[in-house]
């Protein structure tokens, strides 16, 4: 077993393992962690805990320090560092047909980083030559796909929420057209896409639920036994906990309870 702690740089970010060592980090504490990308600053999201040694990969980095304020300090210096290298370097992106989307300081400020978005690929050797004069600094330009986009820069829903991949999704998991025909849902694209143009994120957080009701309740089309006799099952509605059917010599559908004793498939 490992004693590990979880540890999320980013509101709604991916949650990274890393060795506590003999600190006593708890949960919403900051702290200072090794990372590839050199020391960063994070929140503790996942206090001390064991797991088993193959549900991790190794080996892990360690947390080096609880976070000072001098260190917060640093931190809200480098974000709004980044806005301002971002709102000068609109138009360079831009002109090449770029869409920058975001730019970051790593903690110790030993690399730039800059998201966007293209339609094709670039040749962005020449803009890395001059942003790297610009801040005498390694830069590091990083294509991101919309769902990315829409994360960074977030918004409401069309439920009238602020976006689930912004506010508390740590990983933006696929989702398929699948999913909204076993949840029965209009293929509109226009009422099952996000903000971003892409399948909605939470057609995924009630699927699996959806696939072990179908597999136990009838399917369309499928001859059922009924009160009225056999019929062809033309609406399944599990909510609402009713059936559609249509039977022979009925003008109208009939509705029936899910529960309904006479209903057999």
């Amino acid at each position: 077993m490992l004693c590990i702690v979880g540890v999320r740089f980013k509101r709604a970010g991916k949650i990274f393992y890393f060795d506590p060592g003999d600190m006593q980090v708890e949960k919403d504490q900051y702290v200072i962690v090794d990372t590839a990308r050199g020391p960063e600053y994070g929140q503790i999201a996942i206090g001390r805990k064991f797991v088993q040694e193959a549900d991790v990969v190794q080996p892990l980095k360690p947390v080096i320090r609880f976070a000072s304020s001098a260190d917060q300090e640093a931190v809200t210096r480098n974000e709004e560092d980044a806005r301002v290298a971002f709102a000068k370097n609109v138009d360079k992106f831009k002109a090449l047909k770029m869409k920058l989307v975001d730019a970051e300081w790593t903690f110790d400020r030993s690399k730039l980083f800059f998201y966007y978005t293209a339609d094709n690929r670039i040749d962005f050797r020449e803009l890395v030559k001059v942003l790297v004069g610009m801040y005498r600094t390694r830069v590091e330009l990083r294509h991101i796909g919309v769902r990315d986009e829409a994360r960074m820069i977030g918004g409401i829903g069309p439920c009238g929420r602020v976006l689930c991949c912004s506010s508390f999704l740590g990983e933006l998991e696929p989702v398929s057209i699948k999913m909204a025909k076993d949840q029965r849902l209009s293929l509109n694209p226009a009422k099952i896409s996000g903000l971003c143009g892409k399948l909605m994120c939470c057609l995924r957080f009630e699927h699996d639920n959806y696939e072990r009701s179908n597999e136990a309740l009838p399917k369309i089309g499928a001859l059922i036994q009924t009160a009225y006799g056999q019929a062809k099952v033309i609406a399944v509605n599990e909510a609402s906990n009713v059936i559609h059917v249509k039977v022979p010599d009925h003008d109208k559908p009939k509705q029936l309870e899910l529960d309904d004793p006479s209903l057999n498939w």
